[in-house]
């Protein structure tokens, strides 16, 4: 990025939130490369990630980002030999099965609409629309959890809120935790193998039975 474009983003700072400055960062560097995807290997998604000043390496192996605007406003990027969830024994270590795109955003909160355009910012428009027309196959919570909530006065039980997707190519998990005044701060998008989606799923009926 040239000394004028950096300079240009640190002036319009204050005129735009934190999530645009990331949103217009990335559009930059990645728009319409969707180069790391689970499938692929660990050394292709690696050196994708070297290769963009958006998704430099923070620590461990080279596949975890962490970007901190402010203590209040934090975005991660972190791609995994392991499926979402529980932790498991990897089967095959040269492979990526799945990538999280994790925020936290104490100033405007996050909503499923952010999540969804940092999949389209991130891995261009041809994953964006197999999200987009994916079939919903879990949301949580269920109409139980929610009622049990309101009884109990236990707002934290329905925070995090939650679906899962399958889609032509792959598959998706979405999920927002909300605080008790009902703004969500926390916010995940994760994108899958499609062969792992009964384990999440799982693992997510499991948790909201208790």
């Amino acid at each position: 990025m040239s000394y004028a474009l950096k300079s240009k983003l640190n002036i319009q700072t204050s005129k735009f939130s934190w999530w645009s400055i990331l949103s217009l960062s990335m559009l930059l560097v990645l728009a319409g490369r969707a180069n790391a995807l689970p499938g692929q290997s660990t050394d292709t998604v690696t050196s994708w990630i070297n290769a963009n000043p958006t998704l430099r390496p923070g620590i461990g192996d080279g596949l975890l980002v962490r970007k901190v605007n402010t203590p209040a406003q934090r975005f991660s990027f972190q791609a995994s030999i392991l499926p979402p969830g529980r932790i498991t024994v990897p089967t095959d270590r040269a492979t990526i099965r799945s990538e999280r795109l994790s925020f936290y955003d104490a100033v405007n909160g996050i909503t499923p609409e952010r999540l969804k355009e940092s999949l389209r910012v991130i891995y261009g428009l041809e994953i964006y629309q197999d999200y987009e027309r994916a079939r919903i196959v879990y949301v949580y919570p269920s109409p139980e959890t929610v009622d049990l909530s309101r009884r109990q006065n236990l707002p934290l039980l329905a925070g995090q809120q939650g679906e899962l997707l399958l889609g032509e190519r792959y598959a998706y998990w979405m999920e927002v935790t909300k605080t008790e005044k009902g703004k969500a701060l926390n916010g995940q998008l994760t994108i899958f193998l499609k062969e792992d989606l009964d384990k999440i799923q799982t693992e997510l009926r499991s948790r909201a039975s208790g």
